[in-house]
C-alpha cells in the first residue's frame, strides 16, 4: 500500500473518530440541558405554592358549574315526571279508542240499509242507530285525545333530550377543570420528586407542624375564644357573624380538599358556605357565586364574619376575623388556618345574609 493511501485511510478514520466524538458530545450536552435542574428547597416551595393555587382557581371554577348542573338535573328531573304522567295520559287514550275500535268492529257486519230493511221493529233500529253515530262521535273525539296527548309527550321528550344534552355539556365543562386541578398537583408533585428525601420530610413535617398549631388555635367546646391564643383577634363579634366565626375556627387544621364542605375537610368556598350554614344563612359552594350572596362592604365597614374575596377573577374567599386577619382553607396541600387579610390581592367583600 502507498503511504499516500495509508494517509487518506488514517485521514478517513481520523474524521469518523472525530465525528463519532462530535456528535457523543452534543447529545451529552443535550442531555443535559434537557435534564431539569434539582431546585432548591425555596424554589421548589415557590413553584409548589403557585402549581396549588392554580389548582385551587381551577377547582372554584368547577365549583362555580355547581349551580347550573344542580339546576339543569332538577329540570331534567321535573320533565322525566311529566313524561311518565303524560305516558300514563297516552297510555289510557289508546286503550279507550281499543275498546271503542272492538265494540265497533262487531256492530258492523252489515250495512246500515239492510239492518234497517231485516229489522222487525224499524223506531228500535232508528234509535240504536242514533245510539251508533254517537258511537262514532265518541271514537273521532278519543282520536283528536290521543293525537294532542301523544304531540304533547313527543314535545316533553324533545324538551328532555335539549336538557340533557346541555346538562352533559356543563358535566364535561366541569371535567375539565377538574382535569386542570389534577394536572395542576401532578405537576406540584413532580416539583417535591426531585427534592431529596430529606427535603420532602421536612416540608411534610413543616405542613404538618402548621396543621398541628392551627388545631391548637380551636376555640373551645363551649365557642370561646382559648386566652392563649394570640392568633385569634379578640375582637367581639355578635349575631350570625359570631356563630360564622366559630364555626370557621372550629375547623382549623382541618385539610383542604377540592369539593369538601365539611366536616372534616374543606376547599375555600366549602368552608365558608359551612360556616355560614351554621348561622343559618345558605351559600352556594363556589367563591364567585357568594360575591353576589350578600350586601358589598367596604374595607372601613369590614365587620368580623364578612366574606374577603381574592384575586381577579375571584378565585378564593375567606371569612373576616377583625384586625386584618382572616381564617380560610388555603389551598391544596395546606389546612385551614388563620392568616393576613393583606396576603392575597382583595378583590371585594360582601357581609352574608
Amino acid at each position: 500500500m502507498s503511504i499516500g493511501r495509508v494517509n487518506r485511510t488514517k485521514g478517513i478514520a481520523l474524521a469518523a473518530i472525530t465525528s463519532t466524538a462530535v456528535a457523543a458530545g452534543v447529545i451529552l450536552i443535550q442531555g443535559a440541558a434537557d435534564a431539569d435542574p434539582t431546585p432548591s428547597l425555596a424554589d421548589a416551595k415557590k413553584q409548589v405554592a403557585e402549581l396549588q393555587h392554580q389548582a385551587e382557581t381551577a377547582g372554584e371554577s368547577a365549583n362555580e358549574l355547581r349551580g347550573q348542573i344542580s339546576a339543569s338535573q332538577s329540570r331534567v328531573k321535573a320533565l322525566q315526571t311529566a313524561i311518565a304522567k303524560q305516558q300514563g295520559q297516552v297510555d289510557a287514550v289508546k286503550r279507550q279508542i281499543g275498546s271503542l275500535a272492538v265494540a265497533g268492529y262487531q256492530t258492523s257486519g252489515i250495512s246500515t240499509t239492510a239492518q234497517l230493511l231485516l229489522s222487525t221493529n224499524p223506531d228500535q233500529f232508528l234509535s240504536q242507530a242514533s245510539t251508533a253515530q254517537a258511537f262514532a262521535g265518541q271514537q273521532n273525539s278519543a282520536l283528536r285525545r290521543y293525537q294532542l296527548a301523544q304531540g304533547k309527550l313527543t314535545d316533553l321528550q324533545a324538551s328532555e333530550q335539549t336538557e340533557l344534552g346541555a346538562l352533559q355539556a356543563v358535566q364535561a365543562k366541569q371535567n375539565g377543570f377538574v382535569g386542570q386541578l389534577n394536572a395542576n398537583l401532578d405537576k406540584a408533585q413532580k416539583v417535591l420528586d426531585k427534592l431529596s428525601a430529606a427535603d420532602r420530610k421536612r416540608i411534610e413535617e413543616e405542613n404538618a407542624k402548621e396543621a398541628a398549631n392551627a388545631r391548637k388555635q380551636r376555640p373551645t367546646r363551649d365557642s370561646t375564644r382559648t386566652s392563649d391564643n394570640k392568633s385569634i383577634p379578640n375582637i367581639p363579634a355578635s349575631g350570625r357573624g359570631a356563630i360564622a366565626i366559630n364555626a370557621a375556627l372550629s375547623q382549623l387544621g382541618d385539610p383542604y380538599v377540592w369539593g369538601a364542605a365539611g366536616p372534616n375537610s374543606y376547599d375555600c368556598s366549602g368552608l365558608t358556605m359551612y360556616a355560614w350554614g351554621k348561622a343559618g344563612v345558605s351559600l352556594s359552594h363556589s367563591s364567585k357565586a357568594q360575591t353576589g350572596e350578600g350586601r358589598q362592604v367596604s374595607r372601613s365597614e369590614l365587620m368580623p364574619g364578612d366574606l374577603i374575596f381574592y384575586y381577579s377573577p375571584v378565585s378564593h374567599v375567606a371569612l373576616y376575623l377583625g384586625n386584618g386577619r382572616i381564617v380560610h382553607a388555603p389551598r391544596p396541600g395546606k389546612s385551614v388556618e388563620i392568616a393576613p387579610m393583606d396576603e392575597m390581592p382583595i378583590n371585594s367583600m360582601v357581609r352574608p345574609g
